[in-house]
């Protein structure tokens, strides 16, 4: 999105070609991003518009499942003098989008949808956006990143309070593309994320850690596997996407982390893991942000772990494509494994 946003061709290199992904792209293309996909090489090369510059799509963009390709893309069109129709799944349509529509109508834009914004729906990109002062009522990397997009092609500071952080990469990305943006840590938790709008954004050449998220399947699989030690090579380590990995270090996991730099603002290392006899404990509603796709994966250590485990605070599961929480309570029954649910506790 960043690179069809940018002045000249940005380069990224490591995509991961999933559907996400490549509807995401799709959508872009439908409005005038030149995307040309090199396979054998894994490189993609976006030749940008410039900020303001996307052009109305002729059909219904169809997300199909990709609720972060629908929620970022509502946000960037939002800012837009344009009309664009949005459609997914069967899944997708049952998903809240009010998170996104109430603070773009902030901005000015015009949403159209059915009862609870569920899918499909119509923005209506507005002429005159409006910078906001927006504070999140949930912690959501999505939210914050739909309001950051708008707010680029919107003149003056557009600013996000968040009472919990969550994962950073647009706001890293941003900079790195040469966006005027500002993080304030208020307290321990409250962070004040303002955006200069209207900027003019370089392309780039980007090179994609590999996902924490993905690279939680082998780890636990490591730990929970007698005389298992295994290396992941490039993985990021973003201090707002290892929860996991802080979990799992508590638990007894042996787990190192070498090589550690910098690629295009992002923190990236290997990582070296061993098996490990785990311990329960008690993971609090404050690191759920950090590590929210990661339960799922988490639960089968817990379930392997000396003791009792105690994941605080998941109700944003209950909000994934399908109630995630539930159906890891009854995989791990099948599986032999004392569990509860407890509100949104999963002990």
């Amino acid at each position: 999105i960043l690179g069809g946003l940018a002045i000249g061709q940005t380069e990224i290199q490591n995509i991961l070609e999933a559907e996400d992904v490549l509807q995401t792209a799709e959508a872009l293309e439908a409005m005038g991003t030149i995307i040309d996909r090199n396979v054998n090489q894994k490189t993609w090369s976006v030749t940008g518009r410039g900020i303001g510059g996307l052009r109305e799509p002729t059909n219904v963009l169809d997300l199909k499942n990709s609720g972060t390709g629908v929620r970022l893309l509502m946000g960037l069109v939002s800012t837009h003098p344009i009309q664009v129709h949005f459609t997914g799944d069967l899944s997708l349509r049952s998903r809240p989008m009010e998170r996104i529509s109430t603070p773009i109508q902030k901005m000015g834009a015009q949403v159209i949808a059915r009862e609870e914004n569920w899918l499909p729906l119509t923005v209506i990109g507005t002429k005159y956006p409006m910078p906001i002062t927006y504070e999140l009522p949930m912690p959501s990397a999505q939210v914050k990143s739909a309001i950051l997009l708008a707010g680029l092609n919107a003149p003056g500071e557009t600013t996000i309070i968040e009472n919990y952080p969550s994962r950073d990469h647009t706001e890293l990305m941003l900079r790195y593309f040469g966006a005027k943006i500002n993080v304030q840590d208020k307290t321990n938790t409250k962070r004040l994320i303002t955006l200069l709008g209207q900027p003019e954004l370089e392309a780039k050449r980007i090179k994609i850690p590999g996902d924490p998220s993905s690279a939680a399947f082998p780890i636990v699989a490591a730990l929970i596997t007698p005389n298992s030690k295994i290396t992941l090579k490039n993985v990021g380590i973003n201090p707002l996407r290892i929860g996991l990995l802080e979990t799992l270090l508590e638990m007894g996991g042996k787990i190192q982390v070498k090589n550690k730099r910098k690629e295009a603002g992002e923190a990236v290392g290997d990582l070296i893991v061993e098996s490990s006899e785990l311990k329960g404990v008690v993971i609090p509603p404050t690191r759920a942000p950090s590590m929210i796709d990661e339960y799922p994966i988490l639960s089968i250590a817990a379930a392997k772990a000396k003791g009792t485990t105690q994941m605080l605070g998941l109700s944003e599961l209950r909000l994934k494509e399908s109630d995630r929480l539930s159906a890891i309570a009854d995989g791990l029954k099948i599986c032999g494994t004392k569990v509860n649910i407890e509100d949104n506790n999963l002990i």
